[in-house]
């Protein structure tokens, strides 16, 4: 075979990637309607997402230390997270914190693929094991919907349609106040719901924004959500490798594929009635190596040695919920979900082959039998890992609530207090990251030398900046020069929440 035949082979074995499976020639949309998926991964997916709903919508409840345990309301620019408050002034660590999650993405997508789409992602968690769970309640499983919706408009059909969607416009509702309640806090959401609209029409316009959006999304958008709007999708296809342990299907087991049909009767040529069985299942590769086996002894025989396990059944394809053959290799529709892996499992029981024809698994395991996670991409990410979670830590442990700068007001010189001190004015900031409000104490430690505020003792506010000046008085023989470094504590209550470290200016040689 030359280049010109390879390169063609390739793009014929490779044009499904020129489409995607929820689009027809045309540009139309092709509704997906999934088989309900049984079996272990699906059942490990149904708890962990039952764990996961409950964590969302009861966070909004827990509260420490009377604030909620996580907030992040972006208007008032005040942010929670696991009872922490989170300043303006913080914004360096919230940035620092995304970008260590960013290489932990990385990281997790390069080891393990598409994984967290499939297991707790929001979208996929909501999508397959709420609002698909109540379509097959009320419509039942795939071929039902399909009937439903092809048939006219009766009693029955608008009761099951008008009911599933009320349903889901609910859910919406309820998922958008959880939403809103992250954001502005559950005071604030009962308030909307409880008051009359009038008192709180923005937060009920936004409301109504939220939940029509969400049920925009669940009955309509769906799978093309993953699809065409996530950029995950996208981003897994440039740090893909194969090493990557994604949902794979074993081709070197399954192919070549075919439906196996046993004969009633002996046929006269055993290669016809093989010709005849594999050409209905339309795998002309299976064809070509039967017709190159003369020594099986009947058409079973020969029809079992020449195919895969794969029996061509399509459940694969019929409990995707994005639409995709997973038989045809990695692709960006994929979101691990597994419910292929539980339906090629039960096929495999049912005809008496081993599991895994489907799985969890890498292109390199597939191909070599042997699996390698410790390649040089995963070492790379890993050490970068390891050193920004050491940033973290060292850089979360220095944070306080309360930080204060203290700088010299501009433009002023040093001022004479009789014949031995030497005065400065100073400006102070004291930034508070706290909910609370309390009193703020200046000490002098080095060196020795007094503190006088101008005006009453300065009370932070809660969540703000308090501003203010003062004067440094010191003996002018305990200055060392031109400038001399101080030092000053900041105290609340008799504890110390603060040093602050700024230079005081006095004359020349200090005398």
């Amino acid at each position: 075979m030359d280049r010109k035949d390879s390169i063609t082979q390739i793009e014929d074995t490779e044009d499904y990637r020129d489409h995607i499976a929820t689009v027809d020639e045309q540009g139309k949309r092709i509704w997906v309607y999934p088989k309900k998926p049984k079996g272990k991964f699906t059942s490990g997916r149904t708890y962990l997402s039952w764990a996961f709903l409950i964590f969302l919508f009861g966070m909004p409840f827990i509260k420490m230390n009377g604030e909620p345990f996580m907030l992040f309301n972006v208007l008032k620019r005040h942010f929670i997270l696991f009872g922490v408050n989170f300043a303006p002034q913080d914004f360096h660590l919230f940035v620092l914190a995304m970008l260590t999650f960013v290489v932990f993405i990385i990281l997790f997508t390069v080891i393990y693929g598409r994984l967290f789409c499939g297991w707790v992602c929001p979208q996929t968690v909501f999508m397959e094991m709420v609002f698909r769970k109540i379509e097959y309640w009320i419509e039942g499983d795939a071929n039902a919907q399909r009937r439903l919706n092809s048939s006219p408009w009766t009693t029955e059909k608008i009761i099951k349609k008008g009911g599933k969607q009320a349903l889901f416009f609910a859910i919406s509702v309820l998922i958008a106040n959880t939403f809103l309640a992250y954001i502005i806090g559950l005071e604030e959401v009962w308030k909307i719901a409880t008051q009359p609209i009038s008192q709180n029409l923005q937060g009920f316009i936004a409301l109504m924004i939220f939940s029509f959006a969400f049920f925009f999304v669940f009955s309509w958008m769906r799978e093309q959500i993953c699809i065409a709007i996530c950029p995950y999708g996208r981003l897994q296809g440039v740090l893909l490798d194969k090493s990557s342990i994604v949902v794979h299907y074993d081709y070197v087991r399954g192919e070549p594929r075919g439906k196996i049909k046993r004969e009633q009767t002996q046929p006269e040529s055993p290669v016809d009635a093989i010709r005849h069985s594999i050409l209905q299942s339309e795998n002309t590769v299976a064809l070509e190596m039967v017709e190159a086996m003369p020594n099986a002894s009947t058409p079973i025989e020969a029809i079992q040695k020449s195919l895969g396990d794969c029996i061509d059944c399509k459940l694969c394809i019929h409990v995707c919920p994005t639409g995709i053959d997973i038989r045809n290799g990695t692709q960006l529709e994929c979101v691990n979900c597994t419910a292929c892996i539980d339906a090629c499992d039960e096929v495999m029981d049912k005809v008496k082959r081993p599991r895994g024809l489907i799985r969890y698994a890498s292109a390199t395991s597939i191909e070599t039998k042997t699996q390698t996670i410790f390649t040089p991409r995963v070492k790379a990410y890993s050490v970068v890992l390891v050193l920004m979670i050491i940033v973290n830590i060292v850089v979360f442990s220095m944070r306080t609530n309360v930080e204060v700068l203290l700088l010299r007001t501009p433009g002023l010189l040093f001022q004479k207090v009789g014949k031995t001190h030497i005065s400065n004015l100073y400006n102070y900031e004291i930034i508070n990251k706290t909910r609370d409000t309390f009193p703020i104490e200046f000490r002098l430690v080095n060196p020795r030398g007094t503190i006088k505020l101008i005006g009453k003792t300065p009370l932070t506010k809660a969540s703000d900046v308090t501003k203010g000046e003062l004067f440094v008085e010191i003996s002018r023989k305990n200055l060392t020069g031109r400038k001399t470094r101080i030092s000053v504590d900041v105290y609340s209550q008799g504890k110390k929440i603060d040093r602050v470290k700024t230079n005081f200016l006095g004359p020349i040689g200090g005398l």
